[in-house]
């Protein structure tokens, strides 16, 4: 065997840079290391900016031209930074003190900002950075790539409940024949599940921390102790756009991460059941799926087109939720002031969403494939005169007669029942005119209640 170490996508270990490495290119900018970097410097560049505005007798306000220097390096961070930070840290053996090295280094020809290079990082423990980052990438891969695919599912989810608000169908509860529906309004269930799922997403609040090793400031207040640190480090937060967690420990703990990351869990359970459902109607020849030349079904089997999509997405909605509950039953547990597994977990962000956005993706294209097979609906249901049993025997309850539920239970239980033993049964109750007519003029077909109506109103 002869495979390359270099990393390629036919090499990858993980599908996520492999198989399904395109799907996941937009998390590339916010999730992967260099994004981390990348974020990292952002937050280091904006907390010197802010202590040299603090009017600290040791570190002159910067001019504009240096400050414009500064926030190049966060404009133009690049791949080729990201390596350099990495061999840095090939020396330091850590991470957050490699990007230290690194920004000392950008603004080495600088002779005010030079002057300052000992206030890059200061009174800073590497987690103030680290968190705050980390509450910007998931804020920033929240608004700009999680949020809009997650709606763009709802809207296809809403197409259809509108488009098939009136096709009847058949429900099954069990298993069994049950009260009909109208395949619109099944996608209306589930497009209002993810609608308010997208909602919590988005309600969920960041939280960051840039208090030292401790969260009490420690570092800070020995040096200059007449400043108050709590309110300029929250200004620095929320020039960022983020909110301060007023009382930590070391790490910011996590909670709203764990918030987080379960209600994204929760969007992709919705999506799991739709993607089961979907799954048997196509088993049961509801929806037909749209053909591509050139694909094939089965190795053996030419007639088959799976339900592929669907399969894929459950698949990938395992994983994500494996990794987004490890994440959230993890992180907000630490030993004391802080241990390190909360570093290394952190790590897998990209995993966690990775998945997510491979589930999300197939189940839109399959979706997108699916043809109503409305024959095969219509057969269904109309072979099924039972479900009317149950609006009998309710009409039966409001005008006294005896043992309704017994009567019809005893006709139908267990056993089909034809349209005319049907209308024979309702022929021979003692019911005023207009009702038994409502009755015999119902179809399998015609009662699905507010089904239609509950479809175009969403």
């Amino acid at each position: 065997m002869k495979i390359a170490n270099e990393l390629s996508t036919l090499n990858a270990v993980s599908p996520l840079d492999g198989r399904y490495a395109s799907r996941c290119d937009d998390l590339r900018a916010y999730l992967s290391e260099a994004g981390f970097m990348a974020h990292r410097v952002e937050v280091e560049v904006n907390w010197l900016i802010a202590l040299s505005e603090a009017g600290l007798p040791e570190l002159p306000k910067f001019s504009e031209a240096s400050k414009q220097t500064l926030l190049a390096i966060i404009s133009d961070f690049s791949e080729a930074d990201a390596q350099r930070i990495k061999e840095i840290e090939s020396v330091t053996n850590h991470d957050v003190k490699a990007v230290e090295y690194f920004l000392k280094e950008k603004i080495s020809d600088d002779k005010d900002l030079a002057d300052a290079a000992e206030f890059i990082h200061f009174a800073c423990t590497s987690e103030d950075i680290n968190n705050t980052s980390h509450a910007l990438m998931l804020s920033r891969v929240r608004e700009q790539v999680v949020l809009p695919r997650l709606q763009k599912l709802h809207d296809s989810l809403k197409n259809y409940a509108h488009q098939f608000a009136d096709q009847p169908l058949l429900s099954r509860t069990h298993g069994q024949p049950a009260s009909p529906s109208t395949m619109g309004k099944e996608f209306a269930n589930v497009a209002i599940r993810l609608n308010n799922a997208i909602a919590a997403i988005g309600k969920v609040v960041p939280l960051a921390k840039l208090n030292g090793a401790t969260g009490n400031y420690n570092a800070h207040q020995s040096a200059y102790p007449e400043i108050d640190w709590p309110t300029f480090s929250k200004n620095v937060l929320n020039g960022l756009g983020l909110k301060q967690n007023e009382y930590t420990i070391q790490i910011e703990p996590h909670d709203w991460m764990a918030e987080l990351f379960d209600a994204i869990a929760r969007a992709n359970t919705i999506l799991l059941d739709l993607n089961r459902d979907i799954w048997g109607y196509i088993a049961l020849g509801y929806f037909k799926q749209k053909l591509k030349e050139g694909e094939v079904g089965s190795s053996t089997m030419p007639h088959k087109v799976n339900p592929i999509d669907f399969e894929n997405s459950e698949g990938n909605i395992g994983l994500a939720n494996a990794v987004l509950k490890h994440l959230s039953e993890k992180l907000p547990v630490s030993r004391w002031q802080r241990d390190l597994t909360d570093s290394t977990v952190l790590r897998n962000l990209g995993v966690a969403l990775g998945y997510c956005l491979v589930a999300w993706d197939s189940c839109l294209k399959g979706l997108g494939k699916l043809e109503l097979n409305a024959a095969a609906i219509d057969a269904d249901i109309d072979a099924c005169w039972e479900v009317l049993a149950e609006p009998v025997q309710t009409v039966m309850r409001r005008y006294g007669l005896p043992q309704p539920y017994e009567q019809l239970k005893a006709l139908t239980r267990g056993r089909g029942i034809t349209e005319e033993a049907l209308r024979e049964f309702i022929a021979q109750l003692e019911l005023p005119a207009d009702a038994k007519n409502r009755l015999l003029e119902m179809t399998p077909r015609s009662y699905i209640g507010e089904a239609a109506v509950l479809a175009k109103a969403y």
